[in-house]
């Protein structure tokens, strides 16, 4: 009866206590004469209740009023509630998650948190999104680690949409080291490397099926670090110092995407500025220039500008017929 007594002391400080709200002896002995019907609890065993789990590492503090009155709250460990509520806040918008999947989330760190605090977890942000969440993801990452981890080889089939909306799954064997998994433009992919060609791959691990893992590898496959920035989660060609021209207007989104890898230089117009960064350049790069339209030139190397102009003018030949 002691044990299960404490435990539920201990629940209600956990519950109903934080640091701005605290409980008395009284209120500890209703709650136990309501809810769990251990009536006439004295306060001198509810006291020596309190000190056995501050013994045991319980933080629970006591603040001690005029005629001998103490209140008492507990702190808890872990996380703090401002994290507990970024990470229900990143909960809610995950697009791969389904509604149902979300809610048994945010009811697990609810227990960690007090009745007030749980309150103030009910406003959640919603996700403006067409796409249907996918139901695997969390098992797939799981698997993922843990093949990972295990320095084996993956197998998997791989989907892609139809013209009907439907996913087609291929199933192949596939002689890939898993290397890294890799958060991007709110996707995971993964990285792998072929054993054979040492080439790297990338996959949509919602989009992965049946994962499995395969014979131990042979070689220790690393990813090497980017000798740039990084605009497309798929491997750019090569990595050069770009000069860029751009609208005032952009320097913002310039630098967030840049961040200390880019200078930024005055430019005879004073409307633009000239930026300058190491970056990796492949289709991605040729694509996420061509979103900024005219508000985005590429002054140099002369190389990337001709390939881009003729990127513009394979585009602009698709409208003339």
């Amino acid at each position: 009866m002691d044990h299960e007594r404490i435990i539920y002391i201990l629940d209600y400080l956990n519950h109903y206590t934080d640091e701005r709200k605290h409980v008395t002896v009284r209120d500890i002995q209703n709650y136990l004469s309501s809810k769990t019907n251990l009536n006439d609890v004295s306060a001198i065993t509810i006291r020596r209740d309190i000190n056995r789990l501050q013994t045991s590492g319980q933080d629970i503090r006591i603040i001690h009023g005029a005629h001998n009155t103490a209140e008492y709250f507990l702190v808890r460990k872990g996380f703090t509630f401002n994290e507990i509520r970024f990470i229900v806040d990143s909960v809610s918008i995950n697009k791969f998650l389904s509604d149902g999947q979300k809610q048994r989330l945010i009811k697990k760190f609810e227990g960690l948190c007090s009745e007030a605090e749980v309150h103030q977890l009910i406003s959640r942000i919603a996700l403006n999104s067409q796409a249907e969440p996918s139901a695997n993801l969390l098992d797939n990452l799981e698997k993922v680690h843990r093949i990972i981890s295990q320095t084996k080889k993956i197998n998997f089939e791989y989907g892609k949409y139809d013209t009907h909306k439907q996913i087609n799954y291929y199933s192949k064997r596939r002689n890939m080291i898993p290397c890294k998994v890799i958060y991007f433009n709110e996707r995971f992919y993964l990285k792998c490397m072929d054993e054979e060609t040492e080439t790297i791959r990338t996959y949509r691990i919602d989009r992965m099926k049946c994962i499995s893992s395969g014979e131990r590898t042979k070689i220790k496959a690393v990813i090497p670090k980017p000798d740039g920035i990084v605009l497309d989660i798929f491997e750019p060609e090569e990595f050069v110092y770009v000069t860029l021209r751009v609208k005032r207007f952009l320097l913002d989104d310039m630098l967030e995407q840049f961040g200390k890898y880019v200078t930024v230089m005055k430019d005879d117009n004073s409307e633009s500025v000239l930026i300058q960064a190491k970056v990796g350049v492949g289709h991605g790069f040729y694509r996420w220039v061509m979103k900024y339209g005219q508000d985005m030139e590429i002054i140099s190397p002369q190389k990337i500008r001709e390939a881009f102009a003729e990127k513009i003018k394979e585009v602009y030949d698709l409208y003339q017929k």
